[in-house]
């Protein structure tokens, strides 16, 4: 299980440092994405086995179905560490993600985020805004 929030820098080489803390659970190669959000998606290989199994299911002929999964696949890179505990991050997903220099790194149970420290402050102080009210709507259903 991933959790905890890292503030990291990127550099101009595109490489980020991942915590020591994730560096296990990943594994040496794991797979980045385009995420939800405009952040980035990162996944030890087990994890996206699950996700690609599931993704499968979901109806070709349905275009939204289509849409979601072109998305998501054609972001995917794989990933590796190298010796200093780093990974170069593609140029398309730090565009994507909007990352230059602060990043945050965050644990999301079964996946890890990267989101670019402007994004992210400017994502967290809207979602508590609310945070109250979303758990209200969804605290039951677990």
């Amino acid at each position: 299980m991933f959790m905890g929030e890292y503030l990291h820098s990127i550099d101009a080489k595109g490489r980020l440092i991942i915590p020591a803390r994730f560096r296990e659970g990943l594994g040496e190669k794991f797979i980045v994405t385009k995420g939800l959000d405009n952040c980035l998606f990162v996944y030890p290989h087990n994890e996206w086995t699950l996700l690609e199994q599931k993704l499968k299911l979901l109806p070709f002929t349905k275009a939204d179905a289509r849409a979601f999964v072109r998305f998501f696949f054609s972001g995917a890179n794989e990933c590796e560490l190298d010796k200093q505990g780093r990974i170069l991050i593609p140029a398309n997903l730090r565009e994507y993600a909007g990352l230059s220099k602060e990043v945050v790194i965050l644990g999301v149970s079964s996946r890890v985020e990267i989101w670019s420290l402007e994004r992210w402050n400017e994502y967290s102080s809207a979602a508590s805004e609310s945070f109250e009210e979303i758990a209200e709507k969804i605290v039951d259903l677990l």
